[in-house]
């Protein structure tokens, strides 16, 4: 019985890994090619105060870098203790982790478009959320106070990863001829696989999570613990309860998609779905990376802006939607695909499982794996790598 209960588990979380697979490789090499020729280099002069400009700058580079919340949470760290201003490198954490592609496509695939529309209309209002509560409630004591800590650069997790943006291909030419040049290709092949060593625990920890939940919970549950005989409740406890949700499942960045898929199916609210995809910069480990980086007290606040933040995005979203009446509303997001079959997904995966081989095949051909060995290091202990 036991037996059975885990292989129909494991079949459900192998069914979702097998639909999500192509839009994956997608996403992150349509990521990879961005890193490659966008230089991050001089961001932290970029993003020297709090103004809306500024602000835009830290979500569009965001937008352009690896999803990987370990990498945005190091790679905020090092813009702050570069210079940069303490909100620009949260809303650059922020955007990293819930404005990137392949995010995007995954919410497609799995829970439809309205979801991903959510998450690009979502993701702008919990930063202007967040910059208000940091602007009304962030004092220069406590900033101070968090610069002195991060200033003793304990390492978090994927700090190599994050010391990987000076590999950008320089140059003025057009980025479709850089992209093209042999540096270009390397260079993409190696963000590549170094977002994929990066997540790849996110994923498969996320796909395990939800498969168990989706073959061992039954729906019953689910809709009493969503309330879904209560609609009006419904939608105020979905994203109060969304959040706390994927703190405690320790799964984020793309690797929490296939459980709001789960949740949805349950009876969550879209409201919910939305603020549980946002949180996966609240997850405990990260949590307890903060507090190594900025201390204590700015750990503390960050927890409690963000869960603010992610709230009333999840609400503001939900009212949205209802009024454009484009909420969706039939429960049916992709979880179980009975069998594979000789389908569209299956001649995707198959094409872009191959482009994933010789992206994987250029990494190992050009030093790759040293870098590989390296991602967990502090980036001054990295020595300085050569392309060939």
């Amino acid at each position: 019985m036991i037996v059975h209960a885990i292989l129909h588990a494991l079949s459900v979380a192998g069914a979702m890994g097998w639909e999500i697979l192509w839009p994956l490789v997608l996403g992150f090499g349509l990521s990879a090619a961005i890193q490659a020729v966008v230089s991050h280099r001089q961001m932290s002069k970029l993003l020297p105060d709090d103004s809306p400009k500024t602000l835009t700058k830290a979500s569009l580079l965001g937008v352009a870098s690896s999803s990987c919340s370990y990498s945005a949470v190091a790679m905020a760290r090092s813009i702050f203790r570069k210079g940069g201003n303490f909100t620009a490198a949260m809303t650059f954490e922020m955007a990293s982790t819930n404005l990137v592609i392949e995010l995007g496509i995954i919410m497609l695939l799995l829970l439809g478009w309205q979801f991903t529309a959510a998450e690009f209309i979502g993701g702008p209002i919990m930063i202007v959320v967040l910059a208000f509560l940091f602007h009304r409630f962030l004092t220069k004591r406590l900033v101070g106070e968090a610069r002195a800590q991060a200033n003793k650069g304990l390492n978090g997790r994927m700090e190599g990863h994050a010391a990987m943006d000076d590999m950008a291909v320089k140059g003025n030419e057009p980025i479709l001829k850089k992209l093209r040049s042999s540096e270009g290709i390397t260079t993409t092949s190696h963000f590549f696989v170094m977002d994929w060593a990066s997540i790849w625990i996110d994923i498969v920890v996320g796909l395990l999570i939800a498969g168990a939940l989706a073959a061992w919970i039954p729906e019953s549950f689910w809709q009493y613990f969503f309330f879904v005989s209560h609609p009006f409740f419904a939608k105020v406890w979905g994203p109060l309860i969304g959040p706390i949700i994927a703190m405690l499942s320790f799964v984020c960045s793309v690797g929490n998609v296939p459980l709001a898929a789960v949740l949805w199916n349950g009876g969550i609210s879209f409201g919910g779905v939305v603020s549980f995809i946002f949180a996966d910069l609240l997850v405990i480990p990260i949590l307890l990376i903060y507090r190594k980086y900025y201390g204590l007290k700015m750990s503390a606040f960050l927890l409690a802006t963000f869960y603010v933040a992610m709230v009333v995005a999840g609400y503001i979203v939900e009212g949205l939607f209802a009024l454009l009446h484009i909420t969706p509303t039939i429960r049916n997001a992709t979880v179980l695909a009975p069998h594979i079959s000789l389908n569209y997904t299956t001649i995707l995966n198959i094409i872009f499982l191959a482009i994933a081989v010789a992206l994987v095949w250029r990494f190992m051909r050009t030093g790759g794996p040293k870098m590989l060995v390296m991602m967990n290091k502090k980036p001054n202990e990295h020595t300085a790598h050569a392309h060939q």
